[in-house]
């Protein structure tokens, strides 16, 4: 998009960046949604990494935006490395499947290489971040704690070979944890959205669910 601007999140911005996660995210994975308290949390967290807390602007309007968190891996023996984890990311419905979310991860993954990260892993649909080189986790060797390697789970080095050579088990920021009744309570006060049970639900709880085997 020729017009499109990529800027810092700014306080100012806060209000609207939750309503554009809310409109993008309610429904989509489970009737409603809790990404938009999510996004209204992360920012107080200390594995919040606010440089690449980005917004896209388009015409002088905010339509999309890209959050991180440090998140953790551990080798064979112990030794712990800090790496990224992207979401929420959001593109407002109107201007989706138009390079938005492209762009955002594509500079914020450039940002990120400049301050020195060398991996990022995700959870995600593979559909969407495969062409932006993510790889299945287990290609490199990533796991959960419980040894498990989630069909979803999708990882990108941003510094070739970083985690070559190791078996790394992968650990979220406590960052994502929160309160469901909370998150319910937040978004009672915003102006109200129809809850539906839609398809896609479906679809997300299979891939969600869905595991590689771990020889």
């Amino acid at each position: 998009m020729e017009d499109l601007t990529l800027r810092r999140e700014t306080p100012a911005d806060y209000e609207a960046v939750e309503g554009l996660i809310r409109a993008a995210f309610y429904n989509r994975y489970v009737p409603g949604c809790s990404e938009h308290y999510l996004a209204h949390i992360l920012r107080g967290h200390p594995d919040f990494i606010p440089e690449l807390d980005l917004v896209a602007e388009a015409g002088g309007e905010l339509v999309g935006s890209i959050m991180y968190t440090k998140s953790f891996l551990t080798d064979e023996d112990g030794a712990e490395k800090g790496i990224l984890t992207f979401g929420p990311i959001a593109v407002r419905p109107d201007r989706q499947r138009r390079g938005i979310s492209r762009v955002l991860i594509e500079e914020s993954l450039k940002k990120a290489r400049e301050l020195g990260y060398e991996a990022v892993v995700i959870v995600g649909d593979p559909d969407n971040y495969v062409s932006r080189g993510f790889v299945s986790a287990k290609r490199l060797g990533i796991s959960l704690p419980d040894g498990s390697f989630p069909a979803a789970m999708l990882a990108l080095e941003l510094a070739p070979g970083a985690l070559a050579g190791h078996r790394w088990r992968y650990r979220e920021s406590p960052a994502y944890e929160f309160d469901p009744a909370a998150a319910e309570a937040f978004d009672a006060a915003l102006p109200p959205l129809e809850k539906k049970e839609l398809p896609c639900q479906q679809s997300f709880w299979i891939l969600s669910q869905a595991t590689l085997p771990a020889e």
